[in-house]
């Protein structure tokens, strides 16, 4: 197993090895993300947002002048690395080299990625954890004494344990590890369940109930109605709430699932009450266009009849800046979902969302922010916008050859697998609708898989839970830094199982 691990990991690390030895680092004069803290939850007791190095118990973060080191900001008790590494020293190697290529973790097409210490150290930490590795993990730490001496280099052996070993080379198919960890985070995700039914933010009211639901197992079902009769409880017909659409998306999506897994009647009057509300807040005219948008954001007045049309943003109509791709791919995946349900919906919706999609997407089939290009025909950045589009057409009501166009936005999630964890606004809700899209494309999918195994890897905690590593955007992380992560990542290690529509079931594979 262990070969097959080293082999990809390997492989991806001297694909970077090409690019110049240049450190880049896409964060903020002001000290962000590093100074951003979590207010709630084990990692309250964290000074910062810094990388999680996996089972280790290590809180690190990357420095433009140490280019090879993973600097040490906090160690938690108890874990393998307690009394072991000090904050304050830097990790130079792992499993038995030194770290030799220069971090360029950032964000944009030249820098998407893990290259340097990260990715060395996670293909050191499981080989570890392999028998053969006898789960011990060796580190090479340079540490400055308390006189301020010059820095004395060490060797520092992690006992890390083979508990979870490595993934295999289909992971997450066919792979005792993604098994293990799924099975963890689906019982973490009933214990925080909240009495009400959700677990408190719109990406993990989703996702966590898209595990539970995808798992197959019985034993989880109770905790996925008690979600479905959230959702059901807190939308209708007609809304005034705030950022709302977001909201009514996800809700579409797991009630239409949770029927289509149970058939249960009373969910179809709240689908159509859902349907209505998506109806009327799909911006279709200039007549919906909100007066107050000249004075906020006059740039952004449509003018043209068709600029925006067919597209969802964060309010019904026209508000704000208007229609987003993020948003619109969702709609139109709710709208075919609440359709094969046996609910009526207009596929001229639809089909109106799609062309939205189409107006954004390159050549390459990236999907930009609304619905104009953005950057060049061959350019790329965060996925999930693309994921959204991809499993939007794979679901839609609509012909081969057109199913076959929307191919095209799994296909270039697959040639640039990154940015995977790295996406605006919600980088949980990024990860989880890009590994959706890729899955309508096997090919597309394992690459995404392959490339990301680090973030697996490292984003894991000693409880089993999964971590919030820095990025871009932190929406949901300082409230929560880990509970929409495992959310998400349950989901996707669960994609495979087949176990809801959006993953093909009852497809023929």
């Amino acid at each position: 197993m262990f070969d097959r691990t080293h082999a990809l990991l390997t492989a991806a690390s001297l694909a970077f090895l090409a690019a110049p030895a240049l450190a880049q680092v896409h964060y903020h004069e002001d000290g962000g993300p590093w100074n951003q803290r979590a207010s709630a939850g084990p990692d309250a007791v964290v000074p910062g947002w810094y990388y999680n190095l996996g089972i280790t118990g290590l809180r690190v973060e990357l420095v433009e002048d140490a280019p090879c080191d993973l600097v040490v900001r906090y160690v938690f008790e108890g874990s393998p690395a307690a009394g072991k590494v000090r904050v304050g020293d830097h990790i130079v190697g792992a499993g038995g080299a030194r770290f030799e290529t220069p971090h360029r973790n950032g964000y944009g097409m030249d820098v998407f990625g893990p290259n340097g210490p990260l990715l060395d150290f996670a293909v050191a930490l499981e080989e570890a954890q392999t028998k053969a590795g006898k789960g011990v993990l060796e580190l090479v730490v340079e540490r400055v004494s308390k006189d301020g001496d010059e820095p004395k280099e060490r060797n520092v052996d992690l006992r890390v344990g083979t508990r979870y070993g490595a993934f295999g080379p289909s992971f997450p198919d066919e792979c005792k590890k993604s098994d293990r960890i799924v099975g963890e985070l689906l019982d973490q995700l009933v214990e925080q369940q909240r009495e009400d039914g959700s677990w408190g933010l719109e990406p993990r009211d989703v996702f966590a109930p898209l595990a539970l639901l995808a798992s197959g197992e019985r034993k989880y079902r109770p905790a996925v109605e008690k979600c479905a009769r959230f959702h059901a409880r807190t939308t209708s017909a007609e809304d005034e709430g705030g950022l709302i659409n977001w909201r009514y998306m996800g809700a579409a999506i797991v009630l239409a699932e949770y029927y289509l897994a149970t058939g249960e009647k009373w969910v179809l009057p709240e689908l159509e009450e859902i349907r209505d509300f998506l109806v009327g807040s799909q911006y279709m005219s200039l007549a919906q266009r909100n007066p107050r948008v000249k004075e906020s954001h006059p740039g952004d007045w449509p003018t043209d009849p068709m600029d925006s049309h067919g597209g969802w943003g964060h309010n019904p109509g026209f508000e704000g800046y208007g229609p987003i791709a993020m948003l619109t791919g969702q709609g139109a995946l709710a709208l075919s979902l609440i359709g094969r349900c046996g609910v009526e919906v207009d596929r001229a919706r639809i089909d109106a969302a799609l062309a939205f999609v189409d107006r954004g997407s390159g050549a390459n089939g990236y999907v930009w922010y609304g619905d104009e290009k953005g950057g060049g025909p061959d350019d790329w950045a965060d996925m999930g916008r693309t994921g959204a589009a991809a499993i939007a057409y794979h679901l839609a009501p609509i012909d081969a050859e057109r199913r076959a166009h929307g191919r095209e936005h799994a296909l270039v999630i697959g040639a640039h697998p990154e940015s995977f964890p790295d996406t605006h606004g919600s980088p949980v809700m990024g990860m989880g609708y890009a590994a959706l899209g890729a899955f309508t494309d096997p090919g597309s999918f394992r690459r995404l898989m392959d490339a990301n195994r680090w973030w697996f890897a490292l984003a894991q905690c000693q409880d089993g839970s999964f971590y919030y590593q820095p990025n871009r955007d932190n929406a949901g992380y300082g409230e929560d830094s880990r509970l929409s992560a495992s959310a998400v990542t349950a989901f996707i290690l669960t994609v495979p199982r087949r176990g809801l529509v959006l993953t093909g079931r009852g497809e023929e594979r």
